[in-house]
């Protein structure tokens, strides 16, 4: 079982130095990855930004920057952030949206506006 991967961003971050750092590693997450955000108060204020704690909490490295700070998550790129997105579900779920293919769709609660995955080949229809 893989417990990181590493990747290589499709643009990168470019720091105030000049320096573009694309290449880093992602962990697994834990459990408290995943709740950890939702006590956060920026979280509780925007609910998006639970995706940029849960990537930033996730980031080994990326280029120079051990440990990776949300700040420099708020300035990725949007194709990266999803990039580290998909990567997040592919690393801990074994799906993402490069190869869900059409049996996986994303949908979203009614009551909590929770994004989440569903896998329609392990929903039972009756004909």
């Amino acid at each position: 079982m893989r417990s990181e991967v590493a990747f290589e961003l499709p643009y990168g971050f470019t720091d105030d130095a000049g320096n573009l750092h694309r290449e880093g590693v992602m962990r697994l997450a834990t459990t408290l990855d995943e709740i950890a955000p939702l006590s956060d108060q920026r979280s509780q204020q925007n609910q998006a930004y639970v995706g940029i704690i849960l990537i930033s909490s996730v980031l080994v490295r990326l280029g120079g920057f051990a440990p990776v700070p949300i700040a420099l998550i708020e300035r990725l790129y949007a194709a990266d952030f999803t990039f580290l997105q998909d990567l997040y579900l592919q690393l801990n779920t074994g799906v993402g949206r490069a190869n869900i293919g059409e049996r996986v769709v994303e949908t979203e609660c009614p009551n909590c506006q929770t994004h989440f995955l569903v896998d329609l080949e392990s929903i039972a229809v009756p004909l």
